[in-house]
């Protein structure tokens, strides 16, 4: 992050002041949930009527981890023995992204069924055969977005209850769901699949079956000394484990998950590697020396016989020459013995080789669970300091309610607001609170998917939307939004670009994403989120950059006041009226603030606190579009900026935030009309910065 052109507020809380845990980044897979329909060789793909380019999740090219192709018990004999799976042309916006290798799975709309483990075995393309899935090529094709694929691994079936667990994200009906997958949710299928592995009849139930070609055939008339031997095998074993996904997991999960057995990888690895390289030393040195003992020759019609484990060639005369051995046709034995001992021995390397990729991928699983535990048990230990502080904190009658458990607390949603994400001096949240002004209690719901601080909250039809923001080190373009009757997190599209710092509001059923920054540059950018076309439109540009502005909507439009435009604070404003579409200049305030809040009560806009470029003020702005003019309101009882203010009952309250360099305050202040303002809470609890708030409605 280049400082030089940062916002001061910004650095004021640097991770470099503050002594920040390096806290890992987790961006989970977005999409809008739009219905559709979409099937290999099945049906006509048929868009709703929101709009037929919304079909998928939309992930990025380097998010894509996996896709689910679909088929039915008429097509399903084509696409296996063609190789080739095809979706509608709708769909070719992320089958495009598919490159050779990447994970494909086939699910059976008749059984309702998932086959696996595919992978491309082509890019994705439109026509590889452009009558695929018509009664004798009679037509053009209806599912035109194709790939090639070859078999990865043979495993029995899935039926829907057994992996719906795992991509219950991307189900936007009962019975239908996305396509598309992230890396997090491969992982966990491939594991799954590779779990009900098929083992061939013509071979040991106790070996793994076959994967991928790994190795060639042995020439007849090469013979391998030991320490060749050696060589080759310990250059196969590395080369494939350099090819295989790494894994750093060497503790004992099997607690985070019963389907999958207790291993300690690094041991396991190890025992594995050592075993199978001497189990392969010894059996190419048996082969080696009973070769030599028998003196083979070849028919002279024998010239074309590929080589075998990658060894290097030796000269059939140098060998010969070293060994002394001469030709004798009476001691010949059956090319065809040690034509069957070879491939049983490559046989033997190639299962060895599946099983490590087995292993690798199921230890990758538990990886991400692990990482997952890390960030839930991270979270458990930031309510724990947050309640402890609260218990040692001398507090009053009011504020004992605070440390009830969430499951005692029963709060009145209308006189409640939430508190999301933020910053404690310490600790950076994901956490979704509810506080309640009346009972001056906090209820703890579920947290978000990641760390979020620096972010914009909006409300549109009952729920919640979170976009953009960041952990202190790095900012998102994620988006994400909660439900208060289920007490769940859904993700969206995501922004963009990576941003945070920025505000926005619901206008005409519509979310606006405003301004904000990236650490290096501030933005004047505008995004819309339109949930019937599912994704982000680029739409008018503010008149100015501003980073850690504030902005709402009122009386059907969008103000943005104040922020920082990379030279200096600002105290303009202007307004967006969507039947104009355009920005126009409303009067500047009378004090320059960024990293401020702003509110609307009675038709009014109030800007509270700020950064005024020399440090932090408790001044309040008023201003009434009526006479088009900002008053000075009375002033709060502590000057604070990165707070977070909602309106609940026709009174303002503002949470936390920063008072001066690292003091974060830890009080709630109220304000309505005729009664000015005065301090409602004092706790712990509310000790955040750089986070948001919004009513319950």
């Amino acid at each position: 992050m280049s400082v030089g052109r940062v916002s001061p507020t910004y650095l004021l809380m640097s991770p470099a002041q503050t002594r920040l845990p390096q806290v890992r980044e987790y961006l989970m897979g977005t999409g809008r949930k739009t219905q559709t329909s979409h099937s290999s060789g099945t049906q006509p793909f048929t868009p709703n009527s929101v709009g037929s380019s919304v079909c998928g999740r939309n992930l990025r090219k380097n998010q894509l981890g996996g896709v689910i192709f679909g088929t039915n018990n008429t097509t399903i004999k084509e696409c296996l023995s063609k190789q080739l799976f095809g979706l509608p042309v709708q769909h070719f916006s992320y089958v495009k992204n598919i490159d050779p290798g990447l994970p494909l799975f086939l699910f059976n709309y008749s059984d309702r069924k998932l086959h696996g483990i595919f992978e491309a075995a082509s890019s994705g393309k439109m026509f590889i055969d452009p009558y695929g899935w018509t009664e004798g090529g009679s037509a053009r094709t209806q599912y035109p977005a194709q790939v090639q694929i070859h078999v990865r691994l043979e495993c029995q079936p899935l039926s829907e209850d057994k992996f719906r667990g795992i991509i219950q994200d991307n189900y936007y009906t009962q019975k239908h769901f996305w396509f598309e997958l992230d890396h997090a949710q491969t992982n966990k299928l491939i594991a799954l699949l590779a779990s009900l592995a098929i083992v061939p009849s013509n071979s040991d139930p106790r070996n793994i079956p076959k994967w991928t070609t790994l190795s060639r055939y042995l020439p007849l008339h090469e013979t391998l000394r030991h320490g060749e031997v050696s060589k080759t095998v310990e250059s196969e074993i590395q080369q494939s484990a350099h090819s295989s996904m790494r894994s750093d997991s060497t503790e004992n999960v099997s607690s985070l998950d019963g389907d999958i057995p207790t291993l300690d990888t690094h041991v396991t690895l190890n025992e594995v590697k050592q075993d199978d390289k001497d189990l392969i030393f010894t059996k190419l040195k048996e082969l080696a020396l009973h070769l030599e003992t028998q003196k083979p020759s070849l028919p002279d019609n024998v010239t074309d016989i590929p080589d075998s484990i990658n060894v290097c060639s030796v000269e059939k005369g140098n060998l010969e020459a070293q060994a002394g051995l001469e030709k004798k046709e009476e001691n010949l034995s059956t090319p065809s013995e040690y034509q069957y001992n070879i491939s049983q021995l490559v046989q033997e390397v190639k299962e060895l080789m599946a099983f490590k990729k087995i292993q690798t991928e199921r230890n990758n699983y538990l990886d991400q669970k692990l990482m997952e535990a890390g960030m839930e048990i991270q979270y458990l230990k930031d309510r724990c300091t947050r309640l402890e502080s609260a218990c040692y904190t001398p507090v009053s009658h009011a504020e004992k309610t605070l440390i009830k458990s969430s499951a005692e607390l029963h709060l009145d949603p209308k006189d409640s607001l939430f508190l999301i994400g933020g910053f404690n001096g310490e600790s950076w949240f994901r956490t979704m609170d509810m506080y309640s002004t009346s009972q001056k209690a906090i209820k703890s719901l579920k947290p978000m998917s990641s760390v979020r601080s620096y972010t914009s909250a909006v409300q549109l039809n009952g729920e919640i939307y979170v976009f953009g923001g960041g952990n202190g080190h790095v900012w998102y373009e994620t988006v994400e939004s909660y439900n208060p009757i289920d007490n769940n997190w859904t993700l969206w599209p995501s922004l963009n670009q990576k941003k945070g710092s920025l505000s926005g509001a619901a206008l005409d059923g519509k979310i606006y994403a405003v301004g904000g920054g990236n650490g290096i540059e501030c933005f004047s950018d505008v995004e819309m989120f339109d949930l019937d076309i599912g994704r982000w439109i680029p739409t008018r540009s503010m008149l100015d950059k501003r980073f850690a502005l504030a902005a709402v909507e009122l009386n059907g439009a969008l103000y943005a006041t104040g922020g920082y435009d990379g030279n200096d604070y600002l105290n303009s404003a202007e307004r967006f009226d969507p039947r104009e579409h355009s920005w126009t200049k409303i009067p500047n305030m009378n004090t320059k603030r960024g990293c401020h809040s702003l509110v609307v009560l009675n038709e009014k806009l109030y800007a509270l606190g700020g950064f005024d470029g020399s440090g932090m003020v408790s001044s309040v702005e008023v201003f009434d579009p009526r006479l088009d003019a900002w008053t000075m309101g009375e002033p709060m009882n502590h000057a604070r900026g990165y707070s977070a203010a909602a309106v609940v009952k026709d009174s303002i309250y503002v949470i936390g935030g920063v008072k001066v360099g690292e003091t974060i305050v830890d009080t709630v202040e109220k304000y309505k009309e005729g009664e000015g303002w005065h301090e409602t809470f004092t706790t712990a609890a509310v000790k955040r910065c750089f986070l948001s708030a919004i009513a319950c409605e």
